[in-house]
Formats: C-alpha cells, structure tokens, sequence
C-alpha cells in the first residue's frame, strides 16, 4: 500500500511561489501515475498536474499549464509540485494521490479523474491573497 504525504502548503500574495512535495511511502511501480489535485470550498475536487512515476510523461489542467511543474526524485520516492505565478484562484487543499501501482496516466478515464486513485494523502492549503 503507497502512502502519500504532502507538505509544503502555505499562504502567499499573488504573484508569489510555492513549492509542494509529495513523500511515498510503500512499494511504487515504474509506470504508475502520481497526480497533484486540488480543491477549494465549495466546489468539486480538481486535476492539476499528473507525472508518470520513474517516466518522463507530465499531464497539466489548463488553468495551470506555463505556471505548474510537476517533477519528481525517485531516489527519495517524491513528487514535487513547483508553482508559480499564483493567482487568488489557486488557492485550495491540495492533494498527491496515486492510481493502483502500474497504471499509467493515459489508461482509462485519464489522468485527471479522481475516481482512478486509489491512495490519498491528507491534504496541504494554499491559500492566495490579492
């Protein structure tokens, strides 16, 4: 069973950088989607980036794309969320979850449905200020 657990949230202005990590804990296959989403209150849970683990495949939501990056350092077993250029708009929990080990991001319903993943870490906020 992989464990995600995220750190790395904070508040900043708009404008401002963060960056977020992603600790995996448990046996995580080549080739397994690891994927950042966020949600605000209010509204439903969203995908924003998507990286295929130990790959070189990377997946952004619109909203974020030229903002976002998402990376990883498989010899810490991370994922890393780079973010910048914030907007009030980004602010949220934001969530690293991963799909069943050895499912790529393009298998089924795509990298972006939440209904995929099967492992969830708890959360870290981002919260943006005008």
């Amino acid at each position: 069973q992989v464990q995600p657990v995220e750190s790395g949230g904070g508040s900043v202005q708009d404008g401002g950088s963060l960056r977020l990590s992603c600790a995996l804990s448990g046996n995580i296959y080549s080739g397994t989607c690891m994927g950042w989403f966020r949600q605000a209150p209010g509204k439903e849970r969203e995908g924003v980036a998507a990286i295929t683990y130990g790959g070189g495949s990377t997946y952004y939501d619109d909203s974020v794309k030229g903002r976002f990056t998402i990376s990883q350092d498989t010899a810490k077993k991370m994922v890393l969320l780079q973010m910048n250029s914030l907007k009030p708009e980004d602010t949220a929990m934001y969530y690293c979850a991963t799909v069943l080990s050895g499912f790529g991001c393009t298998y089924g319903a795509g990298w972006f449905a939440t209904s995929r993943y099967r492992f969830w870490g708890q959360g870290t906020q981002v919260t943006v200020s005008s």
